[in-house]
């Protein structure tokens, strides 16, 4: 058997150097070493035939095979090292950084202070137990009136507190329905959480409500839109000590005091029996107020206990379950704390305001690390 000429082997050659040098990425490189190299490549096949020759032609052929071989492999590999260092380059031209622009200016967002007072007393609120629950801002009368119990003539159905909405969806402040349905209205406190939950969860319950609440109201401490957190503790064995031990302990975590002057006046809810408002003493000096110390009193909260009405009206037996329930105003108590003087502007989107009353992103509120940070 005669094996191919010099001329057809420099063919080869001329041919294979041009392919490999012509590739622009890896796979056509490989596509390349395949049909030289692979098992079926043109420069295998040669190499295959070099048994079929005879002991002269083979002693000729050998030689000049392997070279041919071996100089396939090296351009193959020095054009597979020259795609890697293009690849780098490129890479690297596209994240060049340019050293001499100015400096990113810091970012100007700020954390609003009602969203941080919230953030704080979930913080606290979690570390009792206590887990959060939410709900729809539009409610039905039995949710957000009847299941509290709320008598049917009660003043805070009445136009003057409630907004309700028509069927087109429009907002009024009336509480004239159509036709013979109740209308829904924006709720007014966060407790038809309560209820919803009470309904839908087995006792023993422990949440939290924070959430949007809207009345017919504005001044320089009220505003249409306000925000609340509420609590609740639904179990077989719920007094009025866990109540005040819990509230108290609260006040003192979010205020940062050690030493709380406070005291418990009876007060009167509709969904609450006893119920009670909860003030903490405060003391004014040069101007500034102090928290939890002083003779004077600034009511703080209301609370008390789960009436049995409300109970019934969420399935639970009163002879069996009995629990705890208070409310707390998150604007207010973000204006006592951070010394806010107005309402009004927590809702006027200025950045102005926002940046000097406004808080770190980053910087989350936690019992260990400091709860106002």
């Amino acid at each position: 058997m005669s094996g191919p000429t010099i001329e057809e082997l420099e063919a080869l050659k001329s041919a294979l150097t041009a392919e490999i040098e012509s590739a622009a990425d890896g796979a056509a490189l490989e596509a390349v070493r395949v049909s030289a190299l692979g098992k079926k490549g043109s420069v295998s096949g040669l190499m295959k035939s070099l048994g079929g020759m005879d002991p002269e032609m083979r002693k000729e052929m050998g030689p000049r095979l392997n070279s041919l071989k071996n100089d396939i492999a090296a351009l193959i590999e020095g054009k597979t090292a020259a795609l890697a260092d293009a690849e780098l380059d490129t890479r690297l031209a596209k994240e060049r950084v340019d050293v001499t622009l100015p400096v990113t200016p810091e970012a100007q967002g700020s954390i609003h202070p009602v969203s941080q007072v919230i953030e704080e007393m979930t913080a606290i609120f979690a570390d009792m137990g206590f887990s959060i629950a939410e709900g729809p801002d539009i409610e039905d009368d039995f949710h957000n009136f009847t299941a509290l119990n709320f008598p049917p003539a009660h003043p805070a159905r009445d136009m003057h507190d409630t907004f309700f909405l028509t069927q087109d969806g429009q907002v009024q402040a009336s509480g004239a329905g159509a036709g013979n349905e109740p209308p829904k209205v924006l709720r007014t406190h966060t407790s038809p959480v309560q209820i919803r939950h009470m309904m839908t969860h087995k006792p023993p319950i422990r949440i939290i409500v924070p959430g949007r609440t809207f009345r017919c109201d504005s001044d320089q401490t009220h505003t249409p839109m306000f925000h609340q957190i509420e609590g609740l503790v639904i179990d077989t064995e719920t007094h009025m000590g866990h109540l005040k031990g819990c509230l108290v302990e609260f006040i003192k975590a979010y205020f940062e005091v050690d030493d709380l002057n406070y005291r418990f006046r009876p007060h009167y809810f509709p969904f609450t029996e006893p119920s009670a408002e909860m003030d903490i003493g405060y003391s004014v000096e040069d101007g500034n107020i102090s928290i939890g110390t002083g003779e004077k009193f600034m009511e703080i909260l209301g609370c008390g206990m789960v009436h049995p009405n409300v109970l019934k009206n969420c399935g639970l037996d009163p002879d069996t379950y009995q629990g705890f329930a208070f409310g707390l105003g998150v604007d207010r108590m973000a204006m006592l704390k951070y010394g806010i003087p107005d309402l009004r502007p927590f809702f006027e989107a200025d950045m102005r305001w926002l940046k000097h009353y406004g808080f770190r992103p980053l910087d989350l509120p936690t019992l260990v690390g400091g709860i106002a940070r």
